[in-house]
């Protein structure tokens, strides 16, 4: 089985070459943002621990954790986004390699991992390959605008604390150029499967 890990910037393009990778090989496609959710659902790995670190002010009626306080509380106290980390990450990634583990068991081609801290946590440790997805910032800005309705300001924060363009270059394997044609996206994809 391969394992390739998919970075890059906000608004790259990164989900439609995930969805061209499953339907074109039949990859599985691991998202730690989706894996992160699951395990903040109740009853699950990270819940417990959130609340009780966070508080019940985080939680909807229901009782399930309202994502959007939780992340007006950590994006503006680093001191607290990090225990936030501290708790989430090292679950994640276990999650993560038992989920390849039972994939292998059933003879998959294709893990294909997607992360936006893939270099951060260092998933290199777990993929054969790590691929940069890059757009051109203008592109993406466009994209974050009309697809997300993100103001500028919300985007200069988010690329701001993001990896800088250099360093995706230089700790991925392949770099696939997402900001022509998605058929020319393609191509490079075919050419890096085929390598």
């Amino acid at each position: 089985m391969k394992i390739i890990g998919i970075t890059g910037g906000v608004g790259s393009g990164k989900s439609r070459v995930l969805s061209y990778m499953k339907t074109k090989y039949n990859a599985v496609i691991c998202q730690a943002d989706h894996v992160a959710w699951k395990l903040q659902e109740q009853g699950q790995k990270c819940y417990t621990q959130i609340v009780s670190c966070f508080g019940e002010s985080i939680l909807n009626e229901d009782g399930t954790i309202n994502r959007g306080k939780l992340g007006q509380i950590v994006f503006t106290d680093t001191e607290k986004l990090s225990i936030l980390n501290q708790i989430m990450h090292p679950a994640v990634k276990e999650y993560i390699v038992e989920w390849i583990q039972r994939e292998s068991k059933k003879q998959t081609t294709y893990f294909i991992i997607e992360a936006a801290l893939l270099l951060e946590e260092n998933y290199n440790q777990i993929c054969d390959e790590m691929w940069y997805i890059y757009c051109d910032e203008n592109i993406r800005r466009d994209r974050l605008k009309s697809s997300r309705g993100y103001t500028d300001e919300k985007i200069d924060a988010i690329m701001s604390s993001q990896l800088s363009e250099d360093i995706f270059r230089k700790e991925c394997h392949v770099l696939i150029d997402n900001s022509a044609d998605f058929e020319d996206t393609c191509y490079q994809i075919e050419k890096a499967m085929n390598c």
